[in-house]
């Protein structure tokens, strides 16, 4: 929005110019989004303990989480208003990456808001039931992989559909260009070719992936925040890249024209999540809840597909896979026990792996910060891919 308004009226005040550029408006975005959760955070945590909005805790987790029941969560909102309104106030909103974001992000909030609303009108832990959540998920990442398949590959909307015409022309046999292929990092030279498939199968598994996967590590307060700052950071650097034809070339990374436009949402992403982290740093003032965890996973899942660098995704944050394979482990293994012995056994003290280190007797605080570290290293070896090739 601000941005037609300055290039209307750039001829007369020259400095607006400055608008022009994707990184002013991005450190702009940042700030905006940080200053909109610092500033609405305190009337927000009121209005969802007025509304009786608490936590509802686990009787089977750690004993020491009973003294957080009653605490206010959804605080999640908070986090997607200030992302969506510093993202329209400094986006390029005809920008076609920045919407289907937007729309993803928003989607799985509003998923995440239903099952938070079961959970603390009805009082149930578990909140809405896992097929219902896996339906709506599924097809929100159905519908993004199917646009996204066609929106990489081509330059504007119109190229898109007609792109589309002609995959279904072909018989749905037509290969996608090389830039919607699977990139391998650290090795500049190979690639896998996914077809429209293949291509639309990656990227509904990376979304709904990535969703849950920090869906899951939201356990302990700012445990998920920070590592999703960190990454969509790191996103918003390799957007910025894959968006100029310049670097992108230099690097030997597709080049993706618009991309570069998610470098604001990143921004916001990160100005929000640190806003949010000054109420959720322990003892958490709010839980950031489904509404949250959904939202933010889901649009790290989605730049990641637009950027084409789900691989890296997958190294950044390692954090939410480890948590996730945890949890999968710790099921798995308990089922196949459980019918083979009679007993289920565990591989885990608990699971996700954050709890497993809960019980062996780290602190809340021990295990959020080393998770942190793991993070930024993750991230740092994620960017180092950039260059070594």
């Amino acid at each position: 929005m601000l941005l037609w308004l300055a290039q209307y009226f750039q001829q007369e005040v020259g400095p607006l110019r400055v608008f022009n550029f994707l990184t002013f408006r991005a450190v702009f975005a940042t700030l905006t989004a940080l200053s909109i959760g610092l500033l609405a955070g305190p009337a927000v945590i009121r209005m969802l303990a007025r509304l009786k909005v608490g936590q509802s805790v686990r009787k089977d987790g750690p004993q020491t989480h009973l003294v957080k029941s009653g605490t206010p969560t959804m605080g999640g909102v908070l986090i997607l208003i200030a992302i969506g309104i510093s993202t329209l106030l400094w986006c390029d909103l005809s920008n076609r990456f920045v919407w289907v974001v937007l729309v993803v992000t928003l989607g799985y909030g509003g998923i995440g808001w239903a099952d938070d609303y079961r959970k603390v009108v009805y009082k149930d832990p578990e909140g809405m039931r896992s097929r219902d959540k896996f339906f709506w998920q599924s097809l929100i990442g159905i519908v993004a992989a199917i646009y996204l398949a066609f929106s990489v590959s081509a330059p504007t909307n119109t190229k898109v559909w007609q792109l589309f015409l002609a995959w279904v022309q072909s018989g749905f046999s037509m290969d996608l260009p090389p830039k919607a292929d699977l990139i391998v990092p650290f090795i500049k030279t190979i690639s896998y070719p996914l077809g429209v498939w293949g291509f639309m199968a990656l990227t509904y598994f990376v979304i709904v992936g990535t969703s849950n996967a920090v869906n899951l590590t939201d356990g302990l307060d700012g445990l998920a925040i920070m590592p999703t700052v960190l990454v969509g950071s790191a996103l918003g650097l390799f957007a910025y890249l894959t968006g100029s034809a310049t670097y992108s070339k230099y690097l030997f990374i597709p080049h993706i024209p618009g991309a570069g436009e998610l470098l604001i949402f990143c921004g916001a992403m990160a100005g929000a999540g640190l806003a949010f982290l000054w109420f959720n740093a322990h003892p958490a003032q709010v839980f950031m809840g489904d509404v949250g965890a959904l939202a933010l996973g889901g649009a790290l899942g989605t730049i990641a597909v637009i950027v084409r660098q789900e691989i890296v995704l997958f190294i950044m944050g390692g954090i939410f896979v480890v948590e996730t394979l945890s949890v999968m482990v710790q099921v798995t293994y308990f089922k196949y026990t459980k019918k083979k012995y009679g007993v289920g056994r565990r591989v885990f003290l608990m699971a996700p792996l954050h709890h497993h280190f809960e019980q062996k007797g780290w602190k809340e605080t021990q295990v959020v910060v080393r998770f942190w570290i793991i993070s930024m290293m993750l991230v740092l070896v994620g960017l180092s891919t950039l260059k070594l090739r």
